[in-house]
């Protein structure tokens, strides 16, 4: 009876393994030989480097400026550390012999040339969201750019996650391939920048916590959290912010990388707004700036001026004016209040407002951190606008107090825990 029982066992699981095989397995497509320079026109070219902007690819595909598209981009993972490819149009390294169809299988299915099951670090999951229309033109721009030769450094995934199979019951439970849905109770506008948000530009990839598979966590879409050793902020109605996102205000922040009532995009976002959406119609960012506004929970516009002006006049209240003051308030006032002053009925983008700084009212300091740390190029934020950084200028224990100061003052939020800790972990 044991032995019958055994025999089953085995039998059944050698039927639920043939079954996912079955399941898993994809076939893998002829290469062809790389397009012709005359087989896109000019104009279906240019539509696709401004999708290839609001996908943002150059930034994840790119290591060296001189070679774009070549790959070999480290991103650590809690499984181990994946290298993006080369997705210049390079015949033996890149993707120069994939046809549109096979291309079109990547971006939609996660699955490659070879048949091979691509790991979600490429975010095929918002991708499967995008029109025939933008696939075949960002198709057109990628196979039209200069071919590079570079083979990317192997993936360093921890078994049995480097086996790609697996990467197909992963699917099953947590992707849902198809083209996105308009919803017809909202507008034009909202629509195209729902589109762009949720599948181009897979927004909620780095704005979402993922869960132990490394799929983003549905139940908490939109929350927040530190992805790439910054923090990115929730997108929806729990953003700490006291001054609400109107659809103004998230114009000038993905139009021009700052706005006066919520600072400036540095680190990972200051790639995706001036790399990335640089290029993108006034349309796409008039969208996206709607359907952020929505999400955002957003009060009118005429809102946030009023709203502003309370938060800035209640930190300054705050601030004790008694000229024995604190360590932290004697660094701010010495060495910040300068630039970060405002008028609080009118503050000023190029001085960005500490009270209405979404890295001072973050539940995670690593933004605030690592910008006084090492300040803000002029290549983030806005454009030519820096900010010096003051690693070499302040030890650990003076910039904690000054950070714990603007915390205390400056928002109504819980002190940070370990705050030096966290500072001498990010310096080292």
């Amino acid at each position: 009876m044991i032995k019958k029982i055994l025999m089953g066992i085995i039998g059944l699981a050698v039927l639920v393994l043939a079954v996912f095989l079955i399941i898993a397995w994809e076939s893998s497509m002829d290469p062809v030989d790389p397009p012709a320079d005359d087989q896109f026109s000019q104009e279906q070219i240019d539509r696709g480097e401004v999708i290839a902007g609001l996908g943002n690819c150059q930034t994840c595909h790119t290591t060296d400026p001189e070679q774009p598209y070549a790959g070999g981009l480290a991103m650590p993972t809690p499984f181990g550390t994946i290298y993006s490819t080369n997705i210049s149009p390079d015949p033996e390294t890149g993707i120069g012999q994939w046809s549109q169809e096979a291309f079109t299988r990547a971006m939609r299915e996660g699955v490659d040339r070879s048949g091979a099951h691509l790991f979600p670090a490429f975010p095929y999951t918002h991708f499967t969201k995008m029109s025939d229309e933008d696939v075949a033109d960002l198709y057109a721009y990628v196979m039209t750019r200069e071919p590079v030769q570079a083979e990317a450094p192997e993936n360093t995934l921890q078994f049995p996650f480097n086996i790609r199979m697996l990467q197909a019951g992963w699917k099953l439970l947590f992707f849902d391939e198809g083209r996105y849905q308009a919803d017809e109770n909202m507008g034009e506008e909202w629509n195209r920048g729902a589109y762009l948000a949720e599948g181009l530009g897979h927004c909620s990839a780095c704005h979402s916590p993922r869960n132990q598979f490394g799929a983003e966590d549905k139940s908490q879409a939109w929350e927040g959290t530190v992805i790439n050793g910054w923090y990115a902020p929730a997108l929806n109605d729990s953003n700490l912010s006291p001054v609400d996102w109107t659809t103004e205000d998230a114009y000038a922040y993905l139009r021009s990388g700052g706005s006066p009532f919520h600072g400036v995009a540095i680190g990972s976002m200051a790639d995706v707004v001036h790399t990335g959406l640089g290029k993108a119609p006034e349309g796409d960012i008039r969208g996206l700036s709607v359907w952020l506004s929505d999400l955002a929970g957003a009060s009118d516009g005429n809102q946030a001026s009023s709203q502003a002006t309370a938060a800035i006049e209640n930190a300054r209240k705050q601030v004790d004016p008694d000229p024995d003051m604190s360590q932290g308030e004697r660094i701010f006032a010495y060495a910040c209040a300068s630039c970060h002053y405002n008028d609080p009925s009118n503050p000023n983008a190029m001085r960005p407002e500490m009270s209405l700084n979404s890295a001072v009212t973050a539940p995670d300091p690593v933004n605030l951190i690592r910008a006084t740390l090492h300040g803000v190029s002029q290549e983030e934020g806005i454009p030519e606008i820096m900010m010096p950084g003051f690693a070499s200028a302040l030890s650990d224990q003076e910039i904690a107090s000054l950070l714990g100061f603007l915390r205390e003052t400056h928002t109504d939020q819980p002190a940070w825990d370990n705050l030096e800790q966290t500072i001498r972990d990010h310096r080292e």
